[in-house]
């Protein structure tokens, strides 16, 4: 996606905007921002258009040529919850009212403009150098206006910004936080997980070499659009990207996982939000995953709650296999006694508390630790595959409940336009969630990352398996195949359920062509059974 602080500058051209009807509650908010943008610019005519939807699909954005500036009303919420005419509504709106800065810095010093020709990858690399040295220029106008810089940079940055590892996305993220360190916005301190991911990616010299070219940019003037190109292109030449051969913006490539550059603005944004990073993927996966609402749940049918216990039957069958000698505390005997655990439960005795220590060693006949199941559950909810999603939605639930008590985790995820998050991993519903097909197959691959970002499917320290409801009819076949054999060649078996008909069959998985939807539930759990069986 493309990032949206640098997606926010405009054309010249007259934006579209309907003007707001007399009894818009948000107009007085456009004029009281308005009459705010001709301190925060010191030009007088700049407008101010505060409405839901403002800003093009960005937050926010400016047409500095036309002294024009939109802000999203979803950033400030409620129109009653402040009075705009008042100073102190800023302290109420922080990141909306610092979205109105952010903008009015562009408005007073993106004043440049690439020349006819310019390839757009230099283009894309000055617009992001532009991003730290127009809010650097603002800062050293209106230092107090720092504050509000900082929290926006949280609303306009994201961690898909940086999809995959490569050298454009880390000269990405370097011109993102680390050129803004640099600017006096941000704290260096701040920064140091990003230029540690930077580093791995790309080298510290290449990223000294970075770092020269933003340091020369803060320094051009603001009209100054020469020198700014031929630092976009000293950019691209750093990163070893001839504009000449390579004239677009590079693309992330669809069939990589997110690695170290995305997990580094994760952290960032989760720090600033006093959360940690898996709070903070946590909220982004309910925001962008959750499921439609006409997905209405139901309660298990008997015949779910039998098939649930039967297979936590079978799987707690497969962990206790071949029973073998070995140890366990305890605490009494008879065994071996441990001097340490015994020091610790007088102490507890002495201390009024309850004992919790096993001072005795004893030996016995236990089953071979097992490690935990991850499962994941990826669904068709294209129209093909209609006649699936009851079944489905039933396995769904059954497999979640079954492992519940045998160390298994289970997630269910339906893609079809976008990726939903049906089952979430560690949570068992009370009630079926009913799944329903509609639209195409495009996000199969971001059902895959959203898969290995619940259940860490490429971490070869667990039990892994991936299954696949799917004809396998999917518009991103090489993408999709790339994902695949990075997690097979990772140790995560893969297990496609290909209904019987036209449909392509991916390498580097174990297909099984079903004709009965209802056989689907039986080869997932058939094959999560064995999983555990070969531990």
């Amino acid at each position: 996606m493309p990032h949206r602080s640098t997606n926010h500058l405009r054309p010249t051209a007259r934006p579209a905007t309907p003007p707001a009807g007399t009894d818009d509650p948000w107009q007085r908010w456009s004029r009281a921002w308005t009459r705010q943008a001709a301190k925060l610019t010191g030009r007088t005519d700049v407008t101010v258009t505060v409405a839901p939807g403002a800003g093009g699909g960005a937050p926010a954005c400016s047409w500095p040529d036309l002294g024009r500036i939109e802000v999203d009303a979803a950033y400030i919420g409620d129109p009653n919850i402040a009075d705009p005419r008042r100073a102190a509504h800023k302290q109420t709106v922080p990141t909306g009212y610092g979205l109105l800065v952010h903008e009015a810095a562009h408005t007073t010093h993106s004043r440049w403009r690439p020349p006819p020709g310019t390839p757009p990858v230099v283009v894309a690399a000055a617009d992001l150098l532009e991003e730290s040295r127009a809010e650097g220029r603002h800062r050293q106008r209106r230092r107090g206006d720092r504050r509000w810089l900082r929290h926006t940079i949280t609303t306009l940055l994201d961690h898909a910004d940086t999809p995959v590892d490569d050298p454009w996305h880390a000269g990405k993220l370097a011109g993102l936080l680390l050129a803004r360190a640099d600017a006096r916005v941000i704290n260096q301190r701040d920064t140091r997980g990003a230029k540690a991911a930077v580093v791995a990616v790309i080298g510290p010299d290449k990223l000294r070499a970075l770092r020269e070219v933003w340091k020369a940019a803060h320094q051009v003037d603001d009209t100054d659009a020469t020198a700014m190109v031929e630092l976009g292109a000293q950019w691209c030449h750093i990163l070893c990207i001839d504009p000449d051969q390579q004239p677009d913006t590079p693309a992330p490539d669809d069939g990589a996982f997110a690695g170290r550059l995305a997990a580094a603005i994760i952290g960032y944004l989760a720090a600033t939000a006093g959360l940690t990073p898996g709070q903070y993927i946590q909220q982004q996966i309910e925001a962008r995953h959750g499921a439609p609402a006409s997905w209405t749940p139901r309660d298990p049918t008997g015949d779910e709650q039998a098939a649930a216990r039967t297979l936590a039957a079978r799987l707690a069958a497969a962990r206790v296999q071949h029973p073998e000698p070995a140890t366990k505390p305890a605490p009494i005997p008879p065994g071996r006694l441990r001097t340490r655990a015994a020091i610790t439960i007088d102490a507890q005795r002495a201390a009024g508390a309850i004992p919790t220590a096993t001072p005795w060693q004893q030996r016995t006949t236990l089953p071979p630790p097992k490690p935990d199941l991850h499962l994941g559950i990826l669904v068709d909810t294209s129209g093909s595959m209609h006649d699936y999603m009851a079944p489905l939605s039933s396995a769904g639930w059954i497999l979640a409940h079954a492992g519940r008590r045998n160390h298994a985790t289970v997630a269910l995820i339906a893609f079809a336009e976008k990726a939903t998050l049906v089952l979430p991993p560690r949570r068992w519903p009370t009630q079926v969630p009913q799944m329903h097909a509609f639209g195409g197959t495009t996000a199969f691959c971001d059902a895959v990352k959203l898969a290995d970002t619940l259940l860490d499917l490429r971490n070869q320290r667990t039990l892994r398996l991936l299954a696949v409801v799917s004809d396998g009819d999917l518009p991103d076949l090489e993408p999709a195949q790339r994902l695949i054999s990075t997690l097979h060649h990772d140790g995560c078996p893969v297990l496609w359920l290909r209904p019987d008909g036209p449909g392509h069959t991916f390498t580097d998985t174990t297909t099984v062509t079903i004709t009965d939807p209802v056989q689907a539930i039986e080869h997932i759990a058939a094959a999560a059974v064995a999983a555990l069986h070969t531990t």
